[in-house]
């Protein structure tokens, strides 16, 4: 099926597109550092693994509820400077800062101490985090109206995001250095402060440089019943609106199947991250992590550089043959990456752990440069439904999703790898039942929930032709040619 033309008016300049990357690339960097470097909690404070996995889900579970309220305050914003880029320029300056000292971890300390200082830190890391990302994903959604261009600004986006990929698998490389660190925690601390700096520069950049289309909301609850009415009034209208908006968007069909999805797919991968360098540390190289950190850098940039020829593949194959077959394609061929590993995950040609790596690389590739473009055309049909624009409730519920995706991963990552008998202390003598564990769990988990989200999007209804349809009928309703 051949596209749809692009009028004039609908395409984004490239430099804009360029800008609104950016924040791919601080959203990346953000998700994939926090959960690579609380392995150095682990292996530099010794700290109980369930305890590690533990801190990397709880403060995700306080997003079910600032996500989507993230996501009705910016809907609901009116100001001279928009719903959305105030929050991601304050955002972003506030996510750098408390990323940055959350790693600044005392010396010679308990336990305990380390997990309630971890644990309250990251509290407040991630509500800083939904501040910026929040607003930066629904101002995504809403830069153009055209079905296929929306798709070409999810492959830059994505496109940007993957260099944060070529960057973070060679964090736990970079904080061994004893070069410039004395230990792991002191390597955490100085790498956090410079990576900082990076979120916080390119992190303002969507704000400074971006403008929005819908500047205020087409529909708040300060509408009829709150005008006439006192402060606590208003402020119970607020709250029934909040939880009103919250259902219509769960009741979206479609909209649940993206969620569903992408949680399936990135549950996944986070489950890999957790485990692959316990795999590659500890059966294909006998517990060497200096050797095993160092073949688990190539692994990941052989996958991010991959990643950037996948990005426009799947761009072409969905403006060519639709959302829908792209994805079937990509996850796929990541399905039979994942497979492999365990293959060529081997102390005999330690080598062949680069070889799944690139078919690996297209389930992300392909995982988000679509479904930022799928939720977008579900944000037009809730439109016609609803008469609301309601971008950052979609965009921060699923952005919720995939956060507690992450979060769910890492904590069953830590009690599983319990279970499996992983000892730290026993360094590169683990039991071969433990090992055998930590490779199933490896190469079979991510096929399987990756098989799932085939089967799930296979039923997924909003086709190109219905986009059009709902897009012409809010055009007429908004009174545009």
């Amino acid at each position: 099926m051949e596209q749809a033309a692009t009028a004039s008016e609908d395409k984004i300049p490239f430099p804009q597109k360029f800008f609104y990357g950016c924040g791919a690339f601080v959203n990346n960097l953000l998700a994939d550092s926090i959960g690579r470097m609380l392995i150095v909690l682990n292996l530099g404070l010794g700290m109980n693994p369930a305890l590690v996995g533990l801190l990397g889900a709880l403060p995700r579970l306080t997003d079910a509820i600032t996500d989507p309220l993230m996501g009705y305050i910016s809907d609901n914003t009116r100001s001279r400077w928009g719903r959305r880029r105030p929050y991601i320029f304050c955002g972003a300056i506030l996510v750098g800062i408390v990323f940055a000292l959350l790693w600044q971890l005392p010396d010679n300390r308990s336990e305990n101490y380390y997990f309630w200082y971890f644990l309250i830190g990251s509290f407040l890391f991630y509500l800083a985090y939904t501040i910026f990302v929040t607003p930066w994903v629904a101002l995504g959604y809403e830069l153009t109206p055209d079905y296929h261009e929306r798709t070409r600004l999810m492959g830059v986006q994505n496109f940007m995001g993957q260099f944060a990929y070529l960057l973070t698998p060679w964090l736990l490389v970079l904080i061994q250095n004893e070069t410039y660190f004395e230990n792991m925690v002191d390597g955490a601390g100085g790498l956090a402060i410079m990576l900082a700096a990076v979120i916080i520069g390119l992190g303002v950049v969507p704000a400074v440089f971006l403008r929005e289309r819908f500047v205020t909301p087409s529909h708040t609850a300060d509408g009829p019943e709150g005008k006439a009415t006192g402060f606590t009034q208003r402020t119970l209208a607020n709250i029934r609106e909040f939880f009103s908006g919250f259902m219509a968007t769960l009741k979206v069909s479609a909209f649940r199947k993206l969620c569903t999805a992408t949680f399936l797919v990135f549950n996944g991968f986070i489950m890999v991250a957790a485990f692959q360098y316990y795999v590659i540390i500890y059966y294909v190289f006998g517990g060497d992590t200096v050797a095993g950190a160092e073949y688990a850098g190539y692994a990941g940039t052989i996958a991010a550089m991959t990643t950037f020829a996948v990005i426009p593949l799947v761009t072409r194959l969905s403006t060519t043959y639709g959302k829908k077959k792209a994805f079937f394609f990509s996850t796929g061929v990541s399905i039979v990456g994942y497979l492999l590993k365990w293959f060529c995950y081997t102390p005999e040609l330690p080598w062949l752990l680069l070889v799944p790596a690139p078919l690996i690389a297209f389930g992300f590739g392909g995982l988000f440069t679509l479904m930022p473009s799928l939720v977008a055309d579900v944000v037009d049909y809730d439109e016609l439904q609803t008469r609301a624009r309601r971008e950052g409730m979609f965009g921060s519920i699923f952005w919720w999703v995939v956060k507690l995706g992450q979060a769910l991963a890492i904590a069953a990552g830590g009690f599983l790898l319990n279970a499996t008998g992983f000892d730290v202390a026993l360094g590169g003598d683990q039991s071969e039942t433990a090992l055998t564990a930590l490779r199933v769990f490896d190469a079979g988990f991510p096929a399987l929930t990756s098989a799932l989200a085939i089967w799930v999007i296979s039923s997924y209804g909003l086709t190109e032709e219905k986009a059009y349809a709902i897009r012409h009928q809010l055009e007429t309703l908004r009174g545009r040619n």
